[in-house]
């Protein structure tokens, strides 16, 4: 009966959460330690871009989910290189991430209830769900590639306010 309760306890999942991200960032002193910690997240965040790039024609031309030093003294948990990012593309291959999103909300919906509810599986569900939601956060150069394209922005705006007025 105590573990029900705590599935339902919201100060305790973010909290717990909390604990998670500052143990996470204290691994940065650590490159190796940190490329341990963040490469499942890593690899579904740059797996985004790829995919999205691959199917959009923006042809990627390099992946990496290994951790390296940036120029501003923090690091960069990887990267997938394109050759043909476009104004139709841009966007799409660039917030692809966000696409975790969904694949967490699958989890809650679908997946959590199924679930025994003992502690140590509402840890594993804690973990899977703040690896997921982190890393669909994208970075500041995916929005930076991702609003490089003023027809892109024009298209995907349009296409937005289409979806959202008339189909909606």
């Amino acid at each position: 009966m105590y573990v029900e309760e705590l599935f339902n306890n919201r100060f305790i999942l973010i909290f717990l959460v909390i604990f998670l991200m500052r143990i996470k960032y204290a691994t940065y002193k650590n490159i190796y330690i940190c490329a341990l910690v963040n490469i499942l997240g890593t690899s579904l965040h740059e797996l985004s871009h790829y995919f999205a790039g691959l199917i959009l024609n923006a042809k990627p031309t390099s992946f990496s989910v290994w951790p390296r030093r940036s120029l501003e003294g923090g690091y960069t948990m990887g990267s997938v290189g394109f050759r043909n990012i476009k104004f139709y593309n841009a966007i799409p291959a660039s917030l692809a991430p966000l696409s975790l999103l969904y694949i967490g909300y699958l989890l809650n919906q679908y997946f959590f209830p199924l679930m025994i509810p003992t502690f140590g599986n509402y840890l594993i569900y804690l973990l899977m769900q703040t690896i997921i939601i982190e890393n669909a956060i994208p970075s500041r150069a995916d929005f930076r590639i991702a609003f490089s394209h003023p027809l892109g922005i024009l298209l995907y705006g349009a296409l937005f306010y289409y979806i959202w007025n008339f189909v909606l």
